[in-house]
């Protein structure tokens, strides 16, 4: 996890001219060519690892891994991807959360998942050295390398952003640095019991030590939008942190330093261009409001890849429209944001009652936007979608959703107005064809999806400034 070290190298870094020994301590990595902030703006990529050692790379001993509720697996996965967009006159901030599951073109491994860039990456690399002859800590080490080298290759190609500045924290340091703070408030809007991740909490407000910390952000099952909703409790944790150390000066606090120096010289690593104390004082004036929290726009969270896996399908061109957009300090707009997004229009042609309004119902369930249901004849023989655009991302998605339908373009529509037209010959979901009235326990988790998008739909911009933190699922 790399959310209490956002905050800590972000948020309250200028805090630290009077302690300058936490950056000495601080492990810093060299060749991985990052940018220098030509683009307009500072960026940071900040990763979240469930690493099973420190930043030094020695192993966690028996009793932390006890204390962190975690296996011994050796497996590197990047739970957490945030890109930290600033623009250069650091007047704001805004965390931008990668989804786990996003399905990217990874450098060397094709179309993957893009928590798979670092940790599949550098098995390739390490297992082809060591048995090519080749020493296993230098594999290791080259291996390590070349990962972290995948995911911030992958992570521009994807946002369209030059990385200038790499930031990694594995599991020990996110419970370390959040019990340095003295734990973190968060707020639930149900009890939790979930049994993987270890997440046991009450409903209401309540302050997570290090360990509790740890399950609250990694817990995607039992979610009604799984990683979906992780993401916003990672964002509302990190704002909730952002917000302490902002209001109630944590980092002037010489015992509070003295317990951050010790976690992040055990637990964060830097690229070694990063002089985190200059760049911290460009970042003075930061104010709670001024750092926002967002998650790239999506196509879908219910996508499939042709292996079978479950993905996120993204659009880099859409995701691309988002990063560029917050140069200029404006929130991110939330027609961009994904197909809840897009109006929805049904339109019964045939006859066969009641089609429109089942399909309409179905899509909606999927999180597309709701538009009008209707019956007219139309001089179509076949189902048929009209869009603006006929190779939108997301029109396809619909396209897919209704088994395949056929799309064509009408420029009397709206970028985001989509008109499905409904025949006798249409027999995907909500046909006649289809297996009929939904069992009850499918609706109601329907109904349940539907009411949290409306609720994410609804809610206010996640920043450090709010009054408290949100609750949130």
């Amino acid at each position: 996890m790399t959310l209490i070290s956002v905050a800590v190298l972000v948020v309250g870094g200028y805090s630290w001219r009077s302690a300058t020994g936490v950056t000495g301590s601080i492990t810093q990595l060299a060749g991985l060519n990052l940018g220098g902030g030509n683009d307009g703006a500072v960026d940071l990529l900040l990763v979240g690892t469930d690493s099973r050692t420190d930043a030094k790379g020695v192993p966690l001993t028996p009793r932390e891994l006890r204390w962190l509720r975690s296996g011994d697996e050796t497996a590197m996965n990047t739970d957490t991807i945030l890109l930290i967009r600033i623009p250069n006159n650091g007047s704001s901030a805004t965390a931008i959360s990668i989804p786990r599951d996003a399905y990217v073109n990874v450098p060397g491994l094709g179309m993957s998942k893009i928590n798979a860039a670092y940790g599949a990456t550098k098995e390739r690399v390490r297992r082809t050295q060591v048995e090519r002859g080749g020493n296993p800590d230098k594999a290791e080490r080259d291996g390590t390398q070349a990962g972290r080298k995948a995911l911030i290759d992958t992570v521009a190609t994807l946002t369209g952003v030059e990385v200038d500045h790499y930031a990694e924290v594995g599991l020990l340091g996110f419970a370390l640095l959040t019990n340095a703070v003295g734990g973190v408030d968060v707020c639930l809007k149900a009890p939790v019991r979930e049994r993987y991740s270890g997440a046991k909490f009450r409903k209401g407000r309540q302050t997570l030590n290090g360990p509790q910390a740890l399950s609250f952000v990694r817990q995607r099952h039992g979610l009604p939008r799984g990683d979906l909703d992780r993401i916003t409790r990672q964002q509302v944790f990190m704002a909730s942190l952002a917000q302490k150390m902002l209001s109630a000066k944590v980092l002037t606090d010489p015992k509070t330093m003295g317990k951050l120096e010790t976690a992040v010289s055990r637990s964060v690593v830097i690229d070694d261009n990063w002089d985190v104390l200059s760049f911290a004082e460009k970042l003075r004036d930061l104010s709670g409001g001024k750092v926002r929290f967002a998650t790239i726009p999506i196509v879908t969270e219910e996508g499939w890849s042709e292996e079978g896996q479950s993905i996120v399908k993204v659009d880099p061109r859409a995701v691309h429209t988002f990063t560029d957009q917050l140069l200029s300090g404006d929130e991110p707009k939330k027609q961009r944001a994904g197909k809840e997004s897009y109006t929805v229009d049904v339109v019964n042609a045939g006859t066969i009652d009641g089609m429109a309004a089942n399909v309409s119902n179905i899509l909606t369930a999927k999180g597309f936007g709701p538009g009008k249901t209707s019956t007219k004849p139309m001089n179509e023989r076949d189902s048929i979608i009209f869009a603006r655009n006929a190779d939108d991302a997301t029109v396809k998605q619909l396209s897919q959703d209704l088994g395949g339908v056929a799309i064509r373009a009408d420029s009397s529509l709206s970028d985001r107005q989509v008109r499905v037209v409904l025949t006798n010959t249409y027999y995907g979901p909500g046909s006649i064809m289809d297996t009929g009235p939904q069992p009850d326990a499918q609706r109601v988790a329907d109904n349940k999806r539907r009411a949290a998008a409306r609720a994410g739909s609804a809610r206010a911009p996640i920043t450090a400034a709010t009054n408290g933190p949100m609750c949130v699922n």
